[in-house]
């Protein structure tokens, strides 16, 4: 036979020289719930992550920092009782999130990527991304500037990245236009360019504290059915002034993650979201899979469709464990 692709599969040093793809700690973010009490808990969906205070996240960093992994996203665990219709705490200075991102800058310098996630449900009271009225409707317009003035909030803290997940209209351009006034424009807006409406955030939402107490989310995000759409509203995006562009969930829109690589040259992020993380640590404690296996063949496919960075719970996993190359 004049081709045998086995050939290029002989050993381990021959697999690697003609490797198509690879996965190194540069390409994973570690997502980190900070709650404004000190000392942590762990999630009981998501084995291994935690909710946990700002002295304790800056410690994990750490730690993490020296194995190689140089970029989080932070999701604020609001305090108790701060919850409100108006979702007025995402404007506080003293804001777990803008004091974790002090205190990680003050640690780690420009050693650390730190990214944020901008968003109104973990602070209002009715649980939804942006305000709602008495009709029980979402208010696009109305939400844009207080998301503006939250990922204000975080960039004077020091926030690289600061990276909207609500998922209204126009959103990207109220934060580039606020920030700019105020003269920060070398902070990086990471947008969730596509984010479907669905069934795989439920473990985020138990640690984020972030269900809806009624209704859903399917008139702001996106409908799973369809691409084009998709790829419409992530090139707004970067007409808005996004720099990068999110994916969320991964595994379910490979096929969209690649589209978007094809179509647009700006860096492409995918979200391998709670439920993908956690359906593997479940089946992994039934013995039905080989859990550590089976979740880098989940960061290696999202690699191979076209991300240039994954936000996911394993990238402490994939540094300790050698996941990466």
């Amino acid at each position: 036979m004049l081709n045998r692709s086995r050939r290029l599969r002989t050993s381990a040093a021959m697999r690697n020289l003609v490797a198509e793809t690879d996965l190194r700690a540069r390409h994973l973010i570690q997502g980190h719930f900070v709650q404004p009490q000190a000392g942590s808990s762990e999630i009981s969906s998501m084995p291994g992550i935690s909710n946990a205070g700002v002295e304790e996240t800056v410690r994990q960093v750490e730690k993490d920092l020296k194995r190689g992994l140089a970029s989080v996203l932070l999701f604020g665990v609001p305090e108790e009782g701060s919850k409100t219709p108006d979702a007025a705490y995402v404007r506080d200075r003293q804001g777990v999130v803008p004091k974790a991102v002090r205190a990680l800058k003050k640690a780690f310098g420009s050693d650390l990527i730190v990214i944020t996630d901008v968003c109104l449900c973990g602070a209002t009271s009715h649980g939804h991304c942006g305000l709602v009225d008495e009709e029980g409707l979402v208010r696009n317009d109305e939400t844009l500037p207080i998301l503006a003035e939250m990922a204000l909030r975080h960039a004077e803290a020091g926030a690289d990245v600061v990276s909207p997940s609500d998922m209204m209209d126009g959103r990207v351009a109220a934060i580039r236009a606020l920030l700019d006034q105020n003269g920060f424009t070398q902070t990086s807006i990471l947008s969730y360019a596509i984010k479907h409406a669905g069934a795989y955030y439920g473990p985020f939402r138990e640690a984020a504290h972030s269900s809806p107490k009624f209704g859903d989310r399917k008139t702001y995000q996106m409908d799973p059915r369809n691409a084009r759409e998709g790829l419409r509203d992530a090139l707004l995006d970067v007409e808005e002034g996004a720099d990068m562009l999110m994916v969320k969930p991964a595994l379910p829109n490979l096929d969209l993650i690649w589209r978007l690589r094809e179509a647009q040259l700006a860096p492409i992020c995918a979200y391998h979201v709670s439920s993908e993380f956690s359906s593997v640590k479940a089946a992994d404690r039934m013995g039905w899979v080989n859990g550590d296996q089976l979740m880098y063949e989940h960061l290696l496919a999202i690699r191979r469709a076209g991300a240039d960075m994954i936000v996911t719970y394993a990238g402490r996993e994939a540094v300790e464990k050698g996941w990466v190359s």
